[in-house]
């Protein structure tokens, strides 16, 4: 199964540029299938000019799919689908006005040319099924409106908006409540699970003719959206319910006139209860981990006052030993009292053990030096802790016993694998004596 990245650079001819606007429209286009009530697929010109290949596919939540199969990668001749021909050469829409047929199923169809600067470099189709005869209720006519507004505005280039990042788990959906909102922050549209979400805040009244700015709740982003044509997400929260709030700005024309904004809302109570349970916890990890290093390092101190007081040298430099040990252990737990995981990140805390060991083992007459390489990345504190133990002791050995007079280099090198971390300690000193054996 190849990737967009291998399918775009096998069979077209489009450059990084553009890929990375297929990227970001792929990131985000699931709020217009589930406003269209259809699905969505990507073409984009093959490289021979004469035919389209499918480099997205999403299919809308609020309605059931007309493709099952994926269509990822299926190529066309531009003859089968002339709408999709017809929107990228003619840089603008196109409604196919009868239902298509596609494998036997009618379907409405309309093509979205996806432009970068004047060029169009995809064609977005929206596919769903027929409206017929039937007057679409208001919850599926304002859900169509905001979506032909989303789809307009990916014709003129001003969506995805540029920069924004979405969390998929929280950021809420169309769903969940949407609130549509004239320029002059009016509400025009409030969903039944919009007005759900309100009256979990407190607002009892319909809100619909009603100022945002009103509405006795934080509405921040309503606002930011209207003033900047930028979107914005906030908490409102009353008492201990919270309401996530989603505000997109409708943008029209080169000028990027904000003409409404669409406010999407979700009630996230439960999952910030858990978020502030997540935080206390680790607040007391936290905790935990800096007072096992304030005491870890008071023993250091006990140790190295008693090894000054010792007159046997052998006793002395089994005391000074052991405080090392102990100091590099107490350097993992003070890096993890300063962040919220479980793991560190080795190369600060080799950092610091080198900085440890060569001002605690060099005289000024012996200049050597600890260089650090590689990036060693995150490690869990279980493999953290002893490993720190094992550099010092492999820096002591070389600081202490590796150089003469004139001193010299210590280099560690950390290469990070998949699944593996190799350290390496090596000097330029004097080497092992003659006939030294391992026995």
């Amino acid at each position: 199964m190849s990737t967009l990245s291998e399918l775009v650079g096998g069979s077209t001819a489009l450059s990084e540029r553009d890929l990375d606007r297929i990227h970001r429209l792929l990131g985000s286009w699931q709020l217009i299938s589930d406003l269209s009530f259809a699905d969505l697929l990507l073409w984009c010109l093959h490289q021979d000019g004469k035919r389209f290949v499918c480099v997205g596919q999403m299919r809308p939540y609020t309605a059931q799919t007309l493709h099952p199969d994926d269509e990822f990668g299926r190529v066309v001749r531009a003859e089968e689908i002339p709408v999709i021909d017809r929107a990228y050469h003619e840089s603008q829409s196109w409604r196919q006005e009868a239902p298509v047929l596609i494998d036997g199923i009618p379907v409405r169809m309309e093509a979205v040319p996806v432009p970068v600067g004047p060029r169009v470099i995809a064609v977005m189709t929206k596919e769903g099924a027929p409206l017929g005869h039937r007057r679409p209720g208001r919850l599926e006519q304002n859900y169509l409106e905001c979506g032909e507004a989303l789809s307009r505005m990916v014709e003129e280039g001003t969506f995805p908006f540029a920069g924004e990042t979405l969390d998929p788990e929280i950021s809420p959906r169309v769903g969940d409540g949407m609130v549509k909102i004239d320029p002059g922050g009016t509400v025009t549209y409030a969903s039944p699970n919009a007005l759900s979400a309100y009256r979990r805040l407190g607002i009892v009244s319909n809100i619909e003719g009603e100022k945002v700015a009103g509405l006795g709740v934080d509405v921040s982003p309503v606002s930011y959206a209207l003033s900047t044509g930028i979107p914005a997400e906030g908490d409102a929260e009353v008492e201990s319910t919270v309401v996530l709030q989603r505000a997109i700005p409708f943008l029209e024309g080169n000028e990027r006139k904000v003409t409404g904004v669409m406010l999407l809302v979700r009630d996230v109570t439960e999952l910030r209860h858990r978020e502030r349970q997540l935080q206390r916890k680790d607040a007391v990890i936290r905790e935990v981990h800096h007072r096992v290093k304030n005491n870890l390092q008071t023993i250091a101190s006990l140790l190295r006052l008693q090894a000054r007081r010792m007159d046997i040298p052998e006793a002395k430099a089994a005391l000074q030993e052991a405080e090392r040990r102990i100091a590099s252990i107490a350097v993992v737990h003070d890096t993890l009292s300063r962040q919220t995981t479980e793991s560190v990140e080795f190369g600060a805390v080799a950092s610091v053990i080198a900085s440890m060991v060569k001002e605690g083992l060099t005289d000024t007459e012996r200049k050597v030096e600890i260089a650090l390489s590689g990036d060693p990345g995150s490690l869990p504190a279980e493999t953290a802790t002893p490993l720190a133990v094992v550099l010092v002791e492999l820096l002591q050995n070389a600081v202490e016993h590796a150089f003469g007079p004139r001193g010299g280099t210590v280099r560690v090198q950390m290469d990070r694998g998949p699944d593996r971390l190799k350290l390496s300690v090596h000097d330029d000193g004097k080497g092992l004596p003659e006939g030294f054996s391992m026995e």
